[in-house]
């Protein structure tokens, strides 16, 4: 039998870095337990700086070929960010999450551009050509709020995971957006420093010493984060694409922030994940489709439709009805005796 030996490189790759991956966190933990029992100070600036300091995004080999764009720099409270366009007409700004970068929301440029739309692509601070080595989502709603104020009025917006989030809060702090797009959001980034703390070992009183510093230093206060919490007063048409496959952000975030925001439509997408749904051609057409008005499908061929039930809007399984409703209806209701649950 032949040895693939491509395969083997990769998974001795793959396996080296999970190993080293596991050695610095474990490193990191040793050295938060230590310096949290004697300098709780001390080891809140140093969560303050991992935390806030963004990853290098991966190379992806499926980027998307695009003209020359015009690049347009802009002042975001103190910190240059880099703003590429596309076409003419009505703003439409593409934000990406955490450690990305305006790269990964390409396969939607062209699409909007041909539909008479101005695309503006950002790259928010701590990212991309952005100036600046840390970032945060106020900072992010501070970037997209400069470019309301420089070239709106903005159309839309179509953010991806972190960024849905900035958008929310840049909607919460008066920045006028026509239209929003939410992929993969996240409801409430708090849930994010409570994993981060778990991961590294760090002390409940060391976390809460990090979150102070954070909001004297960023002006905010954490619970302004929560975006079910602050969807309830935001008016603008949304449309919330999540895949049930989400490793990253679990598709219970977008259901709760379209439950929540009062105008809001949620489809569900499956096999996607976090990252495969940027570049998914059904997504890029209804996502195009809501941002130019127009009507989408309800259930779009290949995607799981939602459960029927009034209110629910899980994505339904082979029986018919979601896994909740589903199980409800088989012990609860007596027509249901004997429905067969398939996920």
């Amino acid at each position: 039998m032949p040895v693939n030996r491509r395969s083997r490189r990769t998974n001795v790759r793959v396996s080296t870095r999970v190993l080293r991956q596991k050695v610095v966190t474990g490193l990191l933990r040793a050295g938060f337990v230590a310096l949290g029992a004697v300098a709780p100070g001390l080891a809140a600036r140093w969560a303050e700086a991992l935390f806030f300091t963004p990853p290098r995004p991966k190379a992806s080999p499926h980027g998307t070929p695009l003209p020359e764009p015009r690049l347009i720099r802009l002042d975001a409270a103190g910190t240059r960010v880099v703003v590429r366009a596309w076409g003419v007409g009505p703003a439409v700004v593409l934000l990406h999450g955490w450690g990305g970068n305006s790269a990964q929301l390409a396969a939607f440029v062209a699409p909007l551009a041909a539909r008479g739309f101005s695309v503006l692509a950002l790259d928010a601070p701590g990212h991309g050509d952005s100036g600046g080595r840390r970032s945060s989502l106020p900072e992010f709603a501070a970037a997209l709020r400069a470019i309301g104020t420089a070239l709106g009025p903005i159309h839309a917006v179509v953010a991806h995971s972190l960024g849905a989030a900035a958008t929310a809060l840049a909607m919460h702090r008066g920045l006028s957006v026509g239209r929003a797009v939410f992929l993969g959001p996240p409801r409430d980034p708090v849930d994010w420093t409570r994993q981060f703390a778990r991961q590294l070992g760090i002390a409940d009183d060391v976390l809460g010493l990090m979150q102070a510093r954070t909001e004297r230093r960023l002006g905010f206060s954490w619970e302004e984060l929560n975006v079910p919490a602050i969807a309830r007063d935001l008016e603008a048409p949304l449309l919330v694409l999540h895949d049930r496959d989400d490793r990253e952000v679990p598709w219970s975030d977008g259901h709760a922030i379209a439950s929540a925001w009062p105008s809001a439509r949620l489809l569900t997408t499956a096999g996607l994940g976090h990252q495969r749904i940027l570049r998914d051609g059904d997504v890029v057409e209804r996502v195009t489709a809501f941002v130019a008005g127009e009507s989408i499908a309800a259930s779009p061929v290949g995607w799981p439709a939602a459960c029927p039930r009034p209110g629910c809007q899980r994505p339904a399984m082979a029986c018919g009805l979601c896994l909740a409703c589903g199980f409800e209806r088989e012990l609860f209701e007596r027509d249901g005796r004997g429905l067969r649950l398939a996920v």
